[in-house]
């Protein structure tokens, strides 16, 4: 969700940060629904980036913005207005000017450079906020145990993730390219002799169930046995069962 401040010249990204059986107080009232709700600034660049690719798969050729952005059911009309929008748009377009009118047309190369940027600055962040960024539960000192390059591979590839939430999936892909993030290596394949059976719980290879049961009917056709006996026989069952 998004939200335009200021007669739509800044936009916000808002998001919930939502628990189960959580309420707030509100004067001498109680507000069932607890979620604490957060604007951040967001580059409007992010959002019109999609519209951008769209058009300039579809015909490259210099328009004005208000013919690159469009949206039967967004209301494209006041993104256009961001300020910050008109005066960013030429670091994913290129330009041109015809008697104070500005058109535009979409630049892959300029995108991935201004992308590119946009993931420097992230790495940045996050190098300064510590953020553990290695997978997993690992504790976040592993980062700084690591050689210059392999942290920054580690930083590389999240701030990469994180970039990639707001541009389209085949953008995503060449920015990887792009920025020569190396394949992760695939996960070592365990043989199938080892692996646990996926469609029901281990079975023993031998039912030693069925082999007390012969055991004790053979038992009990030669006669009563005695209390003792009989004792001696459950003991000698349920512990061969319950063995690992």
């Amino acid at each position: 969700m998004f939200l335009f401040a200021d007669s739509g010249q800044h936009l916000f990204e808002v998001k919930a940060f939502n628990e189960e059986y959580h309420s707030c107080l509100i004067g001498q009232t109680v507000q069932h629904d607890g979620r604490l709700l957060f604007a951040t600034p967001v580059d409007p660049l992010f959002l019109v980036l999609y519209y951008l690719v769209k058009t300039g798969q579809a015909q490259a050729k210099f328009q004005p913005v208000d013919q690159l952005v469009v949206d039967e059911e967004f209301p494209c009309c006041m993104l256009i207005k961001c300020t910050r929008l008109l005066k960013t748009l030429h670091h994913v377009t290129k330009e041109k000017e015809i008697v104070t009118k500005k058109y535009f047309k979409y630049s892959k190369e300029k995108t991935l450079t201004w992308l590119k940027k946009k993931i420097e600055q992230t790495m940045k962040v996050l190098k300064k906020s510590n953020v553990c960024v290695c997978g997993g539960v690992q504790s976040a000192t592993f980062i700084r145990s690591k050689q210059g390059s392999e942290a920054k591979e580690d930083y590389l590839r999240y701030a990469h993730g994180l970039i990639s939430e707001y541009i389209p999936q085949d953008l995503s892909e060449e920015l990887s390219k792009y920025l020569k993030i190396p394949e992760l290596p695939s996960a070592v394949q365990v043989p199938p002799s080892k692996k646990w059976k996926a469609e029901g719980p281990f079975e023993a290879e031998e039912d030693y169930t069925k082999i007390n049961v012969a055991d004790s009917k053979s038992k009990k056709s030669n006669g009563k046995m005695t209390a003792a006996q009989s004792g001696q026989e459950w003991n000698e069952e349920h512990i061969f069962i319950f063995q690992p």
